[in-house]
C-alpha cells in the first residue's frame, strides 16, 4: 500500500489547512486510515483516525478543531484543521492499517505561524 499525502504548507494562527492522502495498492475494503503527527522533539502522536465503517478517534487535544473524513471510493482520507495555533506546527503522517498491517505515508509539513 502506498500513501500520498498532501495539503500541508504555511498557514497563520487561526487559519485552516485541509490535508488529503490518497491511499493505493492493495487496498482492504475493512481499513481504518488516520493522520498522526510529530513536531520538533517530540514522539509522533496520533492526531485522528477514521474506519471504512465511519468510526472516527480523536486525540483529545484535536477535537472541536480538527475533522476526519473519508471518500471510501477514492481510498481518500482527509482531514480539516481550522483555528490552526503555533503549536500544531508538525509533520503530519499518513496510516493505513488492515489485518493488523500498518503503512505509513511521508510526511506532510504544517507549519502554523504567530
Amino acid at each position: 500500500v502506498q500513501l500520498q499525502a498532501s495539503g500541508g504548507g504555511l498557514v497563520q494562527a487561526g487559519g485552516s489547512l485541509r490535508l488529503s492522502c490518497i491511499a493505493s495498492g492493495r487496498i482492504y475494503s475493512l481499513n481504518t486510515m488516520g493522520w498522526y503527527r510529530q513536531a520538533p522533539g517530540k514522539q509522533r502522536e496520533l492526531v485522528a483516525s477514521i474506519s471504512s465503517g465511519g468510526y472516527t478517534n480523536y486525540a483529545d487535544s484535536m477535537k472541536g478543531r480538527f475533522t476526519i473524513s473519508r471518500d471510501n471510493a477514492k481510498n481518500t482520507v482527509y482531514l480539516q484543521m481550522n483555528s490552526l495555533k503555533p503549536e500544531d506546527t508538525a509533520v503530519f503522517y499518513c496510516n493505513y492499517v488492515a489485518y493488523g498491517v500498518r503503512y505509513w505515508g511521508k510526511g506532510t509539513q504544517v507549519t502554523v505561524s504567530s
